[in-house]
């Protein structure tokens, strides 16, 4: 069975950091861009950054460029996002997703595979 799962989330407080990581099972992630989203309840789900299957296109949203990191280590089929300066408004589910291409976007229509979420919450 082909599964993604998240896991790291967690409560922090703002500045605070954390490290989200998608790891895969019954499939190898090599193959596969891999896109981190997020949402808020009543929002659209955003994409917030993608990587490459070669870890060569790393992607960020303007929100979060300059304070998360996306990498991957395709020994250990694992995507991680490394997410720093953490603020109250970076508070989401967040999901990794897996697409066939040899590039990665924030179309989530594009994402063949998804994980269940981590909540992350950015709270004093």
């Amino acid at each position: 069975q082909l599964q993604l799962v998240e896991s790291g989330g967690g409560l922090v407080q703002p500045g605070g950091s954390l490290r989200l990581s998608c790891a895969a099972s019954g499939f190898t992630l090599d193959s596969y861009a891999i896109g981190w989203f997020r949402q808020v309840p009543g929002k659209e789900r955003e994409g917030v950054s993608c990587i490459s299957r070669s870890g060569g296109i790393r992607k960020y949203a303007d929100s979060v460029k300059g304070r998360f990191t996306i990498s991957r280590d395709n020994a250990l089929n694992t995507v991680y996002l490394q997410m720093n300066s953490l603020k109250p408004e970076d508070t989401a589910v967040y999901y990794c997703a897996a697409e066939v291409t040899t590039w990665c976007t924030f179309s989530d229509r594009d994402y063949d595979y998804w994980g269940q979420g981590t909540q992350v919450t950015v709270s004093s």
